[in-house]
């Protein structure tokens, strides 16, 4: 191999690749948690090192030179090799102290994660902890979280998931509101406020799953943010969804049509086949399996989820662990 031609630092190429797929400085310093100015200065010293203009200006963004559009497919290559590699070392750890990243939904970290840091670091004292709080489903394979906890069953060949067992949601709202709202029907609801995530029609085809006809005006409050939207229920400001942990424990709310049936969702514990080996990993995450461990619920609905957001209320099906 000739050394001399391959002395550059591998930051400033992961600072080019983030960038290129990112297609921003901002939207790459993000990404890898670090400062946008850094970034910026780390892809300047990879083009002075190359002798190269890998990215010119597009609007707010930055876009890939004839020179860039070449080199990123190899960048792209030596990322996958780096990320395996880490994995690997990552895998071979006897060591029980040192950090341990996890991942899971807003609701799924406080309520369930949350309580669990405490007594986990009293298992291992060493631990360094890193929770990750987000309804955006971590990258297991890119190393963005060791361990997550997801309500869907991964379809990556490499990732490792076993069943916990299984929360349910329902339909909340503030009692101030439902005394103002008057009887409550599944009819009378067609004329209701809910909250939901996003523009799509994925929770709209959910509630349609329980009998429950709306349409894009009964959502004129949005929020991808579990907390705000429950902030929001509670505040009065219409009906949203919560899991039956925290919805049926706060004061001042209660459920919409108690008959309705609850969602269930599935609870996964997930990790990476290669990570699974280290010690460290399989420690923490025996550990919540038997801490989060319950008894699967024979309900009929499921949510389904994709991890983006998307998914859909389905007819249990046998499913093996």
């Amino acid at each position: 191999m000739d050394w001399p031609q391959a002395d550059f630092d591998w930051n400033l190429v992961r600072a080019f690749l983030a960038t290129a797929e990112e297609g921003s400085y901002s939207a790459a310093a993000k990404v890898l948690r670090l400062a946008q100015p850094t970034v910026g200065r780390q892809v300047a010293l990879l083009e002075q090192q190359l002798g190269v203009a890998l990215f010119e200006r597009a609007g707010r963004g930055v876009a890939l030179t004839p020179t860039g559009l070449e080199l990123v497919e190899h960048v792209r290559s030596m990322s996958e090799s780096a990320l395996k590699l880490s994995r690997v070392a990552a895998g071979q750890s006897l060591a029980l102290e040192g950090p341990i990243i996890l991942s899971a939904s807003e609701v799924d970290a406080t309520v369930h994660l949350a309580p669990l840091v405490p007594k986990l670091r009293a298992l291992v004292p060493g631990l360094e902890v890193e929770l990750i709080a987000s309804n955006e489903a971590q990258d297991l394979r890119r190393r963005e979280a060791d361990i997550a906890l997801r309500g869907f069953r991964p379809s990556e060949p490499e990732l490792i998931a076993r069943r916990v067992r299984d929360s349910h949601a329902c339909l909340y709202a503030s009692t101030p509101w439902l005394r103002a709202f008057g009887k409550v029907t599944k009819r009378s609801l067609s004329r209701a406020t809910f909250i939901g995530f996003d523009r799509s029609d994925t929770l709209r085809r959910g509630l349609a799953a329980l009998g429950l006809e709306l349409t894009a005006d009964n959502f004129p409050i949005l929020t991808r943010s579990q907390h705000t939207q429950w902030a929001l229920v509670k505040a009065g400001a219409g009906i949203g969804i919560m899991t039956t942990e925290v919805g049926d424990h706060e004061p001042g709310v209660q459920r919409v049509l108690k008959e309705l049936p609850p969602i269930t969702i599935p609870m996964w514990l997930v990790t990476h086949r290669e990570v699974h080996t280290s010690r460290r990993v399989r420690v923490v995450a025996d550990f919540l399996f038997s801490a989060l461990g319950g008894t699967r619920d024979d309900g009929e609905l499921v949510w389904t989820s994709s991890g983006r957001g998307k998914g859909s209320v389905q007819r249990r099906r046998a499913e093996k662990s």
